[in-house]
């Protein structure tokens, strides 16, 4: 019974994939046989055309990565804050006010960009 569930389970999965790309193809292929021959004087394209046309601006615009890609570039931002903040704990208040004013310094840029000490203020 579980093996016969997993198969069904895999099929409507399929199913729901077939559709989304079959879909999506009609789409792309109506707005581009829609917009694009009146505008640009450019071919009709068939739906294969549309779905290879989705693939490759998958390819140069969005990459495959997904959302686990840019999830773990916040990993890795949340993994260096966390080791920035670890290191920081350890110094003195004498060792942090030197390392503030050396960032200070080394870090240029337009006056409105800059953070406002709290002497300023």
């Amino acid at each position: 019974m579980n093996r016969s569930f997993r198969l069904l389970h895999g099929l409507k999965i399929l199913l729901l994939i077939t559709l989304f790309l079959a879909v999506a193809g009609y789409v792309t292929m109506r707005l581009w046989n829609w917009l694009l021959p009146d505008l640009f004087n450019l071919p009709l394209i068939s739906i294969w055309q549309a779905l290879g046309l989705l693939v490759l601006s998958r390819i140069l615009f969005g990459g495959w990565g997904g959302r686990g890609h840019r999830a773990g570039w916040a990993r890795k931002r949340r993994q260096w804050k966390q080791q920035m903040e670890s290191r920081l704990e350890c110094l003195t208040p004498e060792e942090k006010e030197k390392f503030r004013q050396k960032m200070e310094g080394a870090c240029t840029g337009p006056a409105w960009m800059r953070r406002r000490s709290a002497e300023a203020e």
